[in-house]
């Protein structure tokens, strides 16, 4: 077949395919054949359909797993926040409020310095096994601002998101029913064209729930998906809402109630959690264990932010998961690779069965549970983007 690729040698591939065994469709000693940028076949290497391929490649006996689905990022951004970090380690609270700095630095960076910086991040996503990611903007605040930040990340990712509303800017302090209109008129018109998505902070100290609600049903409005930050600082009606407006995902989830985890689990809405954020800011960690019990569909994602998660590692974020938020190794891989795809609603991507896109990664290792099992060490020897 022209533009067919056999991977063979493998000595465990995940493909989360429920017509495999297991929760996530393991087969030991296997192939999978790519032609034209999708995943054609996948079964035992000794059933290998050779004669197909152009192109066959030995990975001598390492893991395969699918491409990380990294559904929440705010990648376009200027300036530094490594005080600000330092001065939380020492025991200083985090509070939404440092978001602002980063906001005045974003203003003040060419359009030049934030595509060269999201460049060096993309680099750090390939080079960590991430294959499809979303960028959201929030650091700008005007409407020129938030413009620019979309048509930089849409360069990069179709998946992008409108956070006009991501915290009220200095300049409303004192009026910001005022930046609401702003967000729902003009700033709204000018992004969007370059979002696939709308979403708000819903929380103490950025956006309350009837501001909320306006600014995701005017989103809506205009054919944008939703999605929402939620419950993060403190208990409140964010995911109510999230799932009223059936939200593709609500995030952060570090304070949920009983209620909540009840409607999420009656719900399409997916409940993405960020572990680097409380392995960053100290705030207790959400129960994984909880939500998965209760029958909740959940996403990893790496919030890769500079004030509360500045990393880009979806291997890290995989590893905490499963030591600090009661995952196993199995429910934290599928979470950051279909749990994502299911939080962006893409069903092409986040598994590698038959007809997905062969975005996958060869790990250096046998096991995807290395992954946990190794936590920091460079696993990933290869990442494939079809």
């Amino acid at each position: 077949m022209p533009g067919a690729t056999l991977l063979t040698g493998i000595g465990e591939l995940v493909t989360l395919d429920p017509a495999h065994p297991g929760p996530l469709g393991i087969l030991p000693d296997a192939a999978l054949l790519e032609v034209g940028g999708r995943v054609e076949w996948t079964g035992p290497a000794s059933a290998a359909p050779r004669g197909d391929a152009d192109e066959v490649i030995d990975v001598e006996g390492a893991a395969v797993i699918p491409g990380f689905v990294d559904s929440h990022t705010h990648l376009v951004f200027g300036g530094d926040r490594s005080a600000e970090f330092e001065a939380r380690m020492a025991g200083r609270p985090y509070s939404a409020g440092g978001i602002r700095s980063t906001v005045a630095a974003t203003r003040a960076a060419s359009d030049e310095e934030l595509r060269r910086r999201l460049a060096g991040f993309v680099r750090e996503l390939r080079a960590q096994g991430t294959t499809t990611f979303e960028i959201k903007s929030g650091y700008g605040l005007t409407v020129e601002d938030e413009a620019r930040i979309l048509r930089i990340a849409r360069e990069v990712t179709g998946e992008t998101t409108f956070l006009g509303a991501h915290v009220v800017p200095a300049e409303y302090a004192d009026d910001p029913d005022a930046y609401v209109d702003l967000v729902t008129g003009p700033m709204l018109d000018a992004c969007a064209p370059h979002a696939r998505w709308v979403d708000v902070f819903c929380e103490t100290g950025a956006f309350t729930v009837p501001q909320s609600r306006r600014i995701l049903e005017a989103g809506a409005a205009r054919g944008l998906g939703v999605r929402v930050h939620a419950s993060q600082l403190g208990p409140g009606d964010g995911v109510a809402l999230a799932v009223e407006l059936d939200a593709a995902s609500v995030d952060h989830g570090t304070y949920l109630t009983d209620r909540d985890v009840e409607l999420l689990a009656g719900s399409n809405t997916v409940a993405t959690l960020l572990p680097g954020v409380e392995f960053s800011t100290r705030h207790p960690y959400p129960d994984a264990r909880r939500l998965i019990d209760a029958g909740v569909r959940v996403a990893l994602a790496s919030d890769c932010n500079p004030g509360s998660s500045f990393t880009s590692s979806m291997p890290f974020c995989i590893a905490v998961a499963v030591r600090d938020m009661r995952m196993t190794v199995a429910e934290a891989l599928r979470a950051a690779t279909l749990g994502g795809a299911e939080a962006l609603r893409r069903d092409d991507v986040g598994h590698l069965r038959p007809g997905a896109r062969a975005d996958y990664v060869v790990l250096d290792a046998p096991s995807y549970v290395h992954l946990a099992y190794r936590p920091g060490v460079p696993l990933v020897a290869r990442t494939h983007v079809a």
